[in-house]
């Protein structure tokens, strides 16, 4: 599941000795334009023993790939090996935005960052001629001093597990080719093959064999019980904001990817009543059936079903979000999920 902390930061962690305790496998810290990622992880890996910790989502722009990676290597040696590198590029809205560097060439600087990862984990002299990243620095772009240098630590492992966040077909493309897992967003499992299943089968087809199969993570909100199918309704802001806001027009990720799914028209009006300022509206117009669609919310044989309809359409990981409102009860969530996961 996805860190939130709305109650508080040092609360939550402490209550994720019960999510371990319930099953739970990954816990992924966000960061966007709020509080880092790296020192949060760095905490969690002081306060947990089994999880396993995933950055959900690194953004690439605001770091060098060298940093990327030692930052990987130094997460994956406090917490013992349990550390998975989510990547992303998030998006224009965001990276020029907030860090004011310019958004561009995100799959090939992905691609790049993934090569010069791997190579400081095994420990190489680093000697990078990309096309977005040349190190050592060449000269005349420098002092000329710059010197080929490898990780001083040896790492706890020599290939920490790539996490990519890829939404567009060229880059779930080159997930499916270069990474240990893909986490698309927003995942409608039976409309997913239309949408992605070319993409990721160009990816695999290209695939090194020495990579394990490729973990598909998915995300989705859950509730079980007979009277919680209303809490889809919460989703609604969330929606609103990335496929009416996180972007401008003509150039936002999600509103097209809600087009895709097969909700043109509505997918278009949520962006004029976003733009507009018109927030409440623009939830209100968030189609119920495409919140149904990416969730698990209802009676647990409701449940049941969406999570096979995920294993089905190729999902290996469920990144939950439990919907109750009280600890225990998001404990039992996870419990129940991991039973219906296991059986």
């Amino acid at each position: 599941m996805s860190l939130n902390y709305s109650g508080g930061f040092a609360e939550t962690v402490g209550e994720l000795a019960d999510y371990e305790k319930a099953g739970l496998d990954v816990v992924f810290v966000p960061e966007a334009y709020s509080y880092d990622a790296v020192s949060q992880l760095g905490y969690v890996a002081a306060k947990t023993e089994r999880l396993q910790l995933a950055s959900g989502i690194m953004q690439l722009y605001t770091r060098t790939p060298t940093l990327v990676a030692m930052t990987a290597a130094g997460l994956d040696y406090v917490s013992g090996g349990r550390f998975n590198l989510g990547i992303g590029v998030s998006g224009p809205q965001v990276i020029e935005g907030w860090h004011g560097v310019a958004y561009d060439a995100p799959i090939g600087r992905t691609r790049e960052t993934i090569e010069i990862c791997r190579a400081v984990w095994r420990r190489e002299r680093l000697v990078h001629d990309g096309r977005h990243y040349q190190i050592p620095l060449p000269a005349g772009r420098g002092t000329g001093l710059g010197k080929a240098l490898k990780l001083i630590n040896h790492p706890v492992r020599d290939r920490i597990p790539i996490f990519v966040a890829a939404v567009g077909p060229k880059n779930t493309a080159m997930a499916a080719e270069l990474a240990e897992g893909w986490q698309p967003i927003f995942y409608f499992p039976e409309k997913a093959a239309s949408i992605w299943g070319a993409a990721v089968a160009e990816g695999k087809a290209r695939r090194d064999p020495s990579l394990p199969p490729l973990d598909v993570i998915a995300q989705a909100p859950i509730a079980i019980g007979d009277d919680v199918a209303d809490l889809v309704e919460l989703y609604r802001p969330m929606l609103a904001l990335y496929v009416g806001g996180m972007g401008a027009r003509g150039q936002n990720f999600y509103t097209k990817l809600a087009s895709d799914y097969g909700y043109p028209s509505e997918a278009a009006a949520i962006q004029d009543a976003y733009l507009a300022g018109r927030k409440d509206e623009a939830a209100a117009l968030v189609p119920r059936s495409l919140l149904e669609g990416i969730s698990m919310i209802g009676p647990r044989s409701h449940v049941a079903e969406r999570l096979a309809a995920l294993r089905e359409s190729g999902v290996t990981t469920v990144n939950v979000q439990p919907m109750a409102s009280s600890h225990a009860e998001r404990v039992r969530l996870i419990e129940q999920v991991k039973e219906m996961a296991a059986g």
